[in-house]
């Protein structure tokens, strides 16, 4: 990882998607976005017409969930709200798999739901990660997944929703990254909350994190760089590992 502020910031989805997060709140969460200049903000379906007018013009891209946060929309309802989703302005698309039927085995219907939305995001230009809900699932099951998300050439394969019984372990990233082809990318959310853990997921080959407490962490990579512009390293034992869920 180049260990700069811009490549530290360009890693970080802004998670804007707590049940009782107000318009108001909302609205601040992308202006910190635009302040800290990070990679996207992934906000809640109805609020991607505000995300999208105030980071109008900026790199920070506006992103949204797809069938968030169980997955259990049918494929037409996900195609709709990724439909609607790019309408508003969003360009990346976290949706979440259909988690019962890949407990199922019922691999063809969980293919198909991935493939429709993947099909109708990249037909309107915009990316999609596929959420797994890394918790639920064996090795198995996620060995299946990013098969099939390479299949059906997803942009990213990500973790978790945060809203299940866990987040991003480095088991679960390890398997992703080898099980996915290079052409897709690994997104790790939930439990990153501070600098040490997000450099130890990238470590581990994750392209984008997401992360509600991206001022604090972006905070301390100012610190760390000073006045020099120097990045003074910690030990590898204090970087600790992001197992616990998070608000993304």
């Amino acid at each position: 990882m180049e260990l700069t502020y811009e490549a530290v910031a360009k890693k970080i989805d802004h998670s804007l998607l707590g049940p009782a997060l107000t318009l108001a709140e909302l609205a601040a969460g992308c202006r910190l976005a635009l302040q800290y200049d990070v990679a996207s903000v992934c906000i809640k379906p109805h609020a991607v017409k505000l995300a999208a007018q105030i980071l109008k013009g900026s790199t920070v891209v506006v992103g949204t969930t797809i069938g968030f946060p169980h997955g259990g929309h049918s494929t037409a309802m996900k195609v709709f709200e990724a439909q609607q989703a790019m309408a508003d302005g969003a360009t990346e698309l976290d949706m979440v798999i259909n988690i019962g039927q890949a407990l199922g085995g019922d691999w063809d219907a969980v293919r198909n739901d991935i493939a429709a939305v993947v099909k109708v995001a990249h037909d309107g230009g915009a990316l999609v990660k596929v959420i797994f809900e890394n918790c639920y699932l064996s090795a198995a099951h996620i060995e299946k997944l990013c098969q099939i998300c390479g299949e059906v050439n997803a942009d990213y394969v990500k973790t978790s929703t945060g809203y299940g019984t866990g987040g991003a372990t480095h088991d679960d990233l390890k398997l992703m990254r080898k099980a996915s082809p290079t052409h897709v990318k690994v997104k790790a959310a939930g439990g990153i909350r501070n600098l040490d853990q997000l450099i130890a997921v990238v470590d581990l080959g994750c392209e984008r994190v997401g992360a509600s407490k991206t001022a604090e962490i972006l905070e301390e990579v100012k610190a760390r760089l000073g006045a020099t512009g120097e990045w003074p390293m910690p030990p590898s034992e204090t970087v600790s590992r992001g197992t616990s869920h998070d608000s993304y």
